[in-house]
């Protein structure tokens, strides 16, 4: 077994870990149910800090004969976040619909970048269509998105190990409230700013569904 295919991740939880980790998170997450675990330590903080007994672990997650899907920053990341959150359901019927549906099949992990709170604002103006598919794809360029890995199968979860846990002082909490509200604003300026810049190229999200991709 090599090293490389062990890496160490973040899971921030409301109200801790309590039972086997498995993939349970609510349906609507970027990449569906799932576990999910960051690259960035600061990322799941700042979903976390509004919650009394929050608590944040660091994990060791061994990928040896695991199915990974790695997903790039494109325009596939957007439409699968876009079909995990509910906003494809006008398309069901296309083959665009039934190939994002099926994207994830067979698989034991889905990594790709994060929504962060950044790019919820950039993302939000895309699937609202205020924004272009050529906006949004220079905005992800453009943002130093962390990268999240989605535990999907019981396989993939057993293959979880906690090396630590920490609890939030309310030092800390007030903190990363200050800090992911200083990242929506940036999210909002970077969208305005791709906004002006690709007004007239790429297309729209109902575009893209009507035309089935």
């Amino acid at each position: 077994m090599s090293d490389k295919n062990i890496i160490t991740l973040y899971h921030g939880s409301k109200s801790g870990i309590k039972d086997d980790i498995a993939p349970l998170s609510r349906e609507k997450c970027d990449f569906g149910k799932g576990f999910y675990m960051g690259t960035e330590k600061t990322q799941p903080l700042t979903l976390i800090c509004n919650y009394q007994t929050a608590k944040i672990y660091t994990l060791e997650f061994d990928m040896t004969d695991l199915n990974v899907l790695n997903i790039g920053v494109d325009i596939n990341w957007a439409l699968l976040v876009a079909y995990n959150r509910g906003k494809m359901e006008s398309a069901r019927s296309t083959s665009l619909y039934n190939r994002i549906s099926k994207m994830a099949d067979g698989y034991d992990v889905i990594a790709g970048f994060i929504a962060n709170d950044r790019m919820f604002v950039v993302l939000d103006r895309f699937f609202n269509g205020e924004i272009t598919d050529t906006a949004l794809i220079n905005s992800l360029s453009a943002l130093k998105l962390g990268k999240q890995y989605v535990a999907i199968t019981k396989k993939a979860c057993q293959k979880i190990k906690i090396i630590s846990e920490s609890t939030l002082s309310v030092h800390d909490k007030e903190i990363l409230k200050a800090q992911s509200e200083h990242n929506r604003q940036d999210g909002i300026a970077l969208a305005e700013e791709m906004c002006r810049k690709y007004r007239r190229d790429g297309k729209y999200f109902d575009e893209i569904l009507k035309d089935g991709g």
